[in-house]
């Protein structure tokens, strides 16, 4: 099963999609990994982002997406451009969408981190890595 981990954050989406098990998986695509959408965007702009998330599941026979959950209440919570994407998103896909907590990933990082020997070292691709393998079998 191919899984697109889609970390938000800001106005970017990014993405890290692996295929295979939690023991031994590889990365898909890997020269994709972000999808930006402007700040205060107009209706086109949103469809374009939407256009080019669905695209890219597509073009990569993406089964599953797995999103961040935005945290809905103080520091750090969610902000519009991150609700604005995880809403294009959800609304467009012609795939089964997931939304996975911080803390289930940290869980699932303690217990399996020996088999995250791929996992990029850039913060967000990392975390876009994580929600993807949560669903890793």
């Amino acid at each position: 099963m191919l899984i697109a981990g889609m970390f938000l954050k800001a106005n970017e989406v990014r993405i890290v999609t692996l295929a295979g098990s939690r023991v031994s998986h590889q990365l898909v695509a890997p020269k994709v990994n972000k999808f930006t959408l402007v700040k205060n965007p107009s209706q086109s702009e949103v469809a374009q982002f939407g256009e080019a998330i669905v695209a890219y599941c597509d073009d990569h026979k993406v089964e599953l997406i797995v999103l961040n959950r935005r945290a809905t209440s103080g520091q750090g919570a969610g902000g519009a451009g991150t609700f604005l994407m995880e809403g294009v998103i959800l609304a467009l896909a012609r795939i089964n969408v997931e939304l996975v907590h911080p803390a289930t990933v940290r869980a699932t990082d303690k217990r399996n981190a020996e088999f995250k020997d791929l996992k990029p070292k850039t913060v967000d691709l990392g975390k876009a890595y994580d929600l993807a393998f949560e669903f890793l079998t």
